[in-house]
């Protein structure tokens, strides 16, 4: 079992930045993908950045790529994504997840999920 608690979101403006985090409690989180999905009102839950257990396969949707950043911290459980670069479509509730699939970039791929931190980016 694995329990993942977001924090990090708030109101910014865009071209602004801010860090989410996602603690884990659960032996195993050293052993799991873990990936970052966001859902806005009205529209699907979409992925946004993945990583591998390792650190060494990292995945971000195309909307992404360049201003955001995702690490993790096997010593401390903890998941990051670091958003640089803010606009105002990256407002969201930003979910933290974790899993074993092989698939890493559909939200099926995932056994565990967050309760979700929103991000307001505001024009």
């Amino acid at each position: 079992q694995v329990q993942l608690v977001e924090s990090g979101g708030g109101l910014v403006q865009a071209g602004g930045s801010l860090r989410l985090s996602c603690a884990a409690s659960g032996r195993t989180f050293s052993r799991v993908a873990m990936g970052w999905f966001r859902q806005a009102p009205g529209k699907e839950r979409e992925f946004v950045a993945a990583i591998r257990w390792s650190g060494g396969n990292i995945y971000y949707a195309e909307s992404v790529k360049g201003r955001f950043t995702i690490s993790r911290d096997n010593a401390k459980n903890t998941v990051y994504l670091q958003m640089n670069s803010l606009k105002p479509e990256d407002t969201a509730v930003y979910y933290c997840a974790a899993g074993n699939s092989l698939y890493l970039i559909v939200a099926s791929g995932y056994d565990y999920w967050g309760q979700g931190t929103q991000v307001t980016v505001s024009s």
